[in-house]
């Protein structure tokens, strides 16, 4: 079974991030979401990965390289515009042949991963096989209608008046089957080849369209909030691990990751944490659920439930919660003592007034 990841678009919901790089390579607990894709697409065993790039596709490329790193083999396929998920799979035909296929999105995170839905898919082998979650608005999300034996009836894109609460998650399984119905099939009123229809194609004409039910944490990292949440679930479950250098004169609790090279001086850190490699934590007390990217500098700094990306520096700041600095951006000002909520994008830089 090959893989195709779809590592195109513009991001709209995530900037200011989005405009200086792709949304997929946000970083989450310190390693953007489309290596998560990627390593959890190997643990699936699968070596082959086509993956669809726009006009973002060097900085894609100098993250995944020729996927020797992930021990994985990627080809990069090219989209001019995008024009639909089912177009992704039209020009991506000559990369697939005839073998079958998970096209997974790249901005999701499933962190329970899909191996068990993806043996069954192997070993039964219906022509079609989406992933649903059950969410408590399934107006917001494509629905699945899906009979007693777990076969698909209907396909609705954000229903006003949903028949069940099965959202389609940005997962699925394909035999060679679903190249036929993405031929058949009309570019939509938004001018794009929706792969919604190429399935509902398949229903209609009498094909083995199956729904399996994934109960995991899922989450399409596509906004801040969500981003956020998705770096505090996986910072959940990591082991601590101290590599770099922490002084006599700080106090690691919990769970906290220090890397290689990176050091902490006269601070208190609380789990869980991660700190990246050749970052410096000086005279700061850092909350739960915070990452903190590579070469960063934080001094004299208050953070919480965050995440700083490399290169970031944050310096004389307190109170920073829920937030998201961008990469070599700069913040700076005298402790205020309040809470202060930071979206900050890639080199800016920004002074917080003192109280």
């Amino acid at each position: 079974m090959k893989a195709l990841v779809l590592s195109g678009g513009m991001g709209l919901r995530l900037r200011p991030f989005s405009h200086s790089m792709p949304k997929q390579l946000i970083p989450v607990a310190n390693k953007p979401v489309l290596v998560h894709v990627i390593e959890g697409l190997r643990e699936l065993g699968v070596h082959e990965i086509g993956v669809i790039v726009g006009d973002r596709a060097e900085q894609i490329r100098a993250v995944l390289g020729d996927g020797s790193a992930f021990d994985v083999e990627i080809t990069y396929i090219p989209q001019a515009a995008p024009r639909g998920l089912a177009h992704c799979v039209s020009i991506a035909r000559d990369f697939l042949g005839d073998d079958d296929f998970v096209m997974y999105l790249g901005d999701q995170m499933l962190t329970e991963g899909v191996q068990e839905i993806a043996r069954d898919f192997r070993a039964e082998r219906p022509d079609a096989q989406v992933v649903v979650h059950r969410v408590a608005d399934p107006r917001a999300f494509g629905v699945a209608e899906v009979d007693g034996s777990g076969r698909v009836v209907r396909l609705v894109e954000k229903p006003e008046r949903p028949v069940s609460d099965l959202a389609v998650v940005g997962v699925y399984f394909f035999t060679p089957a679903i190249h036929r119905a993405v031929a058949a099939i009309e570019a939509s009123a938004r001018g794009e080849l929706e792969i919604t229809d190429a399935i509902q194609w398949l229903v209609d004409d009498g094909a083995d369209v199956r729904a399996r039910t994934y109960t995991g944490f899922w989450k399409d990292a596509g906004k801040v909030d969500d981003v956020l949440e998705c770096n505090r679930e996986l910072l959940d479950r990591q082991k601590p691990a101290v590599l770099g250098d922490v002084d006599a004169a700080s106090e690691l609790i919990g769970s906290v990751v220090v890397e290689k090279g990176a050091r902490v001086l006269r601070s208190r850190i609380v789990g869980p944490v991660i700190v990246g490699a050749g970052a410096v934590v000086a005279d700061s007390d850092i909350g739960p659920h915070t990452a903190i990217g590579r070469e960063c500098l934080l001094s004299g700094t208050g953070i919480g439930y965050s995440i700083v990306q490399e290169g970031a520096s944050v310096q004389g700041v307190t109170g920073v919660h829920a937030s998201v600095i961008g990469r070599d951006a700069s913040v700076t000002s005298p402790a205020t003592g309040s809470l202060n909520r930071l979206v900050v994008g890639d080199h800016a830089t920004v002074e917080v007034a003192a109280a």
